[in-house]
């Protein structure tokens, strides 16, 4: 063999070998890191932002840290239209509100975590975004005795920790689908929030919103319109499970 054709075989080896080194050290410097591949157009970096696309289920994500006066009336029009729905819960707010928390999950509905004392969690350290989710499980497992498995970050505020955390206590990191979150805390308008809710739905949607009284008001028609459309209302646990 001459000289020239063995640098020449020897080279492209070489540059092979570095590719694969160099995927390797990207996928690992990921791993450390705490960043993932997204994986599909329902998940981006572990964090579930629908259910299936080609599914009828649309979930109504109801995140609850006030607003105990209205969820009576917002629990009245889903049992008028037998609809499962998941409601998000803090830790504070199940302290003082255990009585409508068991109403809630005594209705049928699915109880998740929304975090103990609505911090930033995107903020925080591993430790502290450990203890906001693992203090609101043992709350609500004493409380109620459910073994909560999704995590509705506060403010949709999350960091790579705080997927790592939610992930090693058994739970899925939820946020909502873009476009579904009908801002309700904000804007005081029930015929906007219906919108937000309703307008170019797809299958697999997330919608977020709270128990506020616009939301309260609109949440009749908001359902009506959906079913109308063809959606089935859903838990999240139960649009996620047709994935």
């Amino acid at each position: 063999m001459k000289k020239s054709t063995f640098i020449t075989i020897s080279s492209k080896k070489f540059f092979v070998n570095f590719v694969i080194v160099f995927m390797l050290a990207v996928v690992s410097s990921l791993a450390v890191f705490g960043v993932g591949l997204v994986s599909s157009s329902n998940t981006v970096n572990g964090v579930y932002y629908s259910g299936n696309e080609n599914s009828n289920k649309v979930s109504l994500m109801i995140n609850v840290y006030w607003g105990t006066e209205y969820l009576d009336q917002m629990l009245e029009v889903l049992d008028k239209y037998n609809v499962k729905t998941t409601f998000f819960v803090g830790g504070t707010w199940a302290v003082k509100e255990s009585q409508m928390l068991a109403k809630i999950y005594e209705a049928g509905h699915e109880i998740g975590n929304h975090g103990y004392y609505h911090k930033d969690q995107g903020k925080l350290s591993a430790e502290k975004n450990y203890e906001e989710i693992v203090n609101t499980h043992k709350l609500v497992k004493n409380l109620i005795g459910v073994d909560m498995n999704l995590f509705a970050p506060p403010s949709g505020s999350y960091n790579a920790k705080t997927v790592q955390m939610a992930s090693e206590l058994g739970y899925k990191t939820i946020m909502w689908t873009e476009g579904r979150d009908t801002i309700d805390w904000r804007d005081k308008d029930s015929e906007l929030i219906y919108k937000r809710a309703t307008k170019n739905c797809s299958g697999g949607d997330f919608v977020l919103m709270h128990p506020t009284k616009t939301t309260a008001n609109a949440l009749e028609k908001i359902v009506i319109t959906l079913q109308e459309q063809g959606f089935e209302l859903c838990t999240v646990s139960e649009n996620l499970m047709q994935i």
